[in-house]
Parts: C-alpha cells; sequence; structure tokens
C-alpha cells in the first residue's frame, strides 16, 4: 500500500545466489541468551492508508532435508558500518566444512564465534564482522580493539580474562561479555537480520538508476513521529541487511513531486524484493516564438500545479522535470518578459511542452 501517485509490489524472488551474504551454518551450536540487539529509529509522517502485506518473503537461508544440495555462494567481502553497502553477487559454491576449534596453547583460550538469524533460524555463514576489545578502558579512555575477524565462524586465540565481543551484519548488531578460560568457550549470537532489495518502475518500464533514489525509515509512516532515515540513499539492486520490523521507504523518481511512500515488513532470514510503481512522465519544456522553433536560453521556468503551488523551478533553454501524472501550467520569464502555458502529464508518456513566446 501507498501514499502518493503509485503503488509498491512485493515479489517472491528466485535468485538466491545474489545474496551470498545469508545462508545455513552450524545448525547444532548452542545459542546464548545475552545479545543485546543496537538498532536505530527513524522516519517522517505521511497521509493515511493500509500497511500492505509483503507476502511470502523469500527465504535466504538454503533447502534442507534429503537430496536438497547445500549449494550456496563463497562468503561475500564482509559490509561495512552504516549505512549498509549492496551485496556483490558471486559464484555458487558448496558450504565449506566447518572446523573444529584448535586445541588452546597453554596460558591461552580459544572464543569459537557463531551467528544465527534467530533461536530457531539458519546459522549466518557470510557477511559478518567480529572484533574483540578489552573490557576496561586504557588511560585514554578508549576501549582497545585486540581483534578484528570476518570470518562465519572465526576461532580467536586469547590469554584467559574478561572480553567484549561485538558482532556486525549490515545495520543488525549484538555485543556480549565473555569471560573466557584457559579451554574452548563457545559462543553463539542472534541477529535477527533480513534482506531488502528496492527497484522503481513506470508502467512496464525499468527507471534508470540515477534517476530514483530510496530513503529506508524505521517504523511506519502513519506513527506521526518525525526522525531521520536509518539509510538515506539506496540504490538499485542493493540488498539491505535491517534488523527485522516495520520499515518505511520513501522512493524519489527525479526531483520534482513524483513522490510514493510505503510500508514494508522486513523478516528474519528473509530476502524481500520491493518494486516501487511511479505514475509520471519526464517532461521537457521550452520556449519558442514559432511552433516547432528553437528553444530560447537565458528562461527562467516554474512549473504550478492547479493550487498554485511551486513544483519546481529552474533556468535554461529546455529543462527536463519529472512530474506525477495530473495537471501543470508552465510559466517562462525571458528577457522580462512572461509567458505560460497550461499542460496535462499523462503517466509513462514522456514529452515536449512548448511555451509560446507571444
Amino acid at each position: 500500500m501507498t501514499t502518493g501517485r503509485g503503488f509498491t509490489r512485493f515479489r517472491r524472488s528466485g535468485r538466491l545466489w545474489l545474496v551470498p551474504v545469508l545462508s545455513c551454518l552450524l545448525a547444532g551450536l548452542a545459542v546464548s541468551p545475552a545479545a543485546a540487539q543496537l538498532f536505530s529509529d527513524r522516519p517522517p509522517p505521511v497521509p493515511p492508508a493500509a500497511v500492505p502485506d509483503p507476502g511470502a518473503a523469500v527465504s535466504l537461508a538454503p533447502p534442507s532435508g534429503p537430496g536438497a544440495g547445500p549449494i550456496l555462494p563463497p562468503a561475500p567481502q564482509a559490509l561495512p558500518g552504516p549505512p549498509v553497502a549492496a551485496i556483490p553477487p558471486g559464484a555458487p559454491a558448496a558450504i565449506p566444512p566447518i572446523a573444529a576449534p584448535p586445541a588452546a596453547a597453554p596460558n591461552q583460550g580459544v572464543l569459537s564465534l557463531s551467528a544465527r538469524y534467530g533461536k530457531d533460524l539458519p546459522g549466518i555463514n557470510g557477511g559478518l564482522v567480529w572484533r574483540v576489545f578489552a573490557d576496561r578502558p586504557d588511560e585514554t579512555g578508549t576501549f582497545k580493539m585486540l581483534r578484528e575477524d570476518r570470518g562465519a565462524t572465526p576461532n580467536i586465540v586469547l590469554p584467559p580474562g574478561n572480553y567484549v565481543v561485538h558482532v556486525a551484519l549490515g545495520l543488525v548488531s549484538a555485543v556480549r561479555s565473555v569471560n573466557l578460560k584457559a579451554e574452548t568457550d563457545r559462543e553463539a549470537f542472534l541477529l535477527p537480520a533480513g534482506g531488502l532489495r528496492l527497484e522503481g518502475r513506470v508502467g512496464a518500464s525499468k527507471i534508470p538508476q540515477n534517476q530514483i533514489s530510496f530513503s529506508i525509515y524505521k517504523g511506519s509512516q502513519f506513527d506521526g513521529r518525525e526522525r531521520p532515515p536509518v539509510v538515506p540513499n539506496v540504490a538499485v539492486g542493493d540488498v539491505l541487511m535491517l534488523p527485522e520490523g516495520t520499515y518505511y521507504i520513501v522512493s524519489n523518481y527525479g526531483d520534482a513531486n513524483a513522490v510514493v511512500r510505503s510500508d514494508i515488513r522486513v523478516q528474519a532470514s528473509k530476502l524481500t524484493d520491493v518494486t516501487v510503481t511511479h505514475r509520471a512522465a519526464v517532461i521537457t519544456l521550452k520556449l519558442v516564438t514559432d511552433k516547432g522553433g528553437e528553444a530560447l536560453a537565458n528562461t527562467a521556468w516554474s512549473v504550478i500545479n492547479p493550487g498554485g503551488d511551486v513544483i519546481k523551478e529552474s533556468i535554461g533553454a529546455f529543462p527536463k522535470v519529472v512530474l506525477s501524472e495530473g495537471d501543470y501550467r508552465a510559466i517562462a520569464k525571458n528577457e522580462g518578459k512572461v509567458f505560460e502555458r497550461s499542460f496535462s502529464v499523462v503517466n509513462g508518456v514522456d514529452g515536449e511542452v512548448e511555451v509560446l513566446a507571444r
């Protein structure tokens, strides 16, 4: 469901290899109870509409059971810190075998780490960033980072003692204090993350990546709270890893009034594909002395809606503007004279609007 001139479609994806960061691993590990989730809060209000049901999102975990081969892409480059980067596609490969933790050396312990999407959900075998910190600040007041690892199930050798372990997957993270002894300490974290991938369309045509932008906000657009976006500029096709929950998308086609807002739901261990459909067109403005003539340079333009609101202002011989379908008035100013013309925008029909300088 959306507000504005457009709608959002949720669809099932059959190409899970495009999300090599998410897969099944470590089915038998016990899950430790304490894991503080660090989420971001945010969004701005909008007109009313119902929250759409995204339908059954696509599982990010591999198939299981007899005859279901664990074919998955190799673990990708770990995601950088927020804002989340895209997860590049990779060639499918079998899940690597789980290495047993090394035997602890004298006066050393082994911190064996793993993460799952949830208590009864698959393990995560890529895209994780692990950091181990001292449990006390140094003389500068900083908690010193002792180790960093980007493996799915790292075994980190450290002297016995107290540490703080932080793990992140995109915008989802957890932190825990651990007491390591001279043996193997297995720590399993819960990261309730889901994937979100976006694209925009006008009718059956895909909107080019450089003409559309998406912003993601935490919560529903109807809760009346203003807040900054969780992720301000999401490129078409990027896969974002977000904490499970409700979000809303603000999609801007061009930089005028072609804006669509939609509530969506992110589910742990699932990839949700969202197609935002705009009802708009690209209009080129021209001030000419004769119909079909050359456009006059140094023309100042204003596009006004029926209510008298200025939708877009620009200067040039033939500026382009993306407008939501509807009725408008183009006002051109050139050499101290003002000319105008009414016109209509039809969904998906790009065109020129000529204003006669008479």
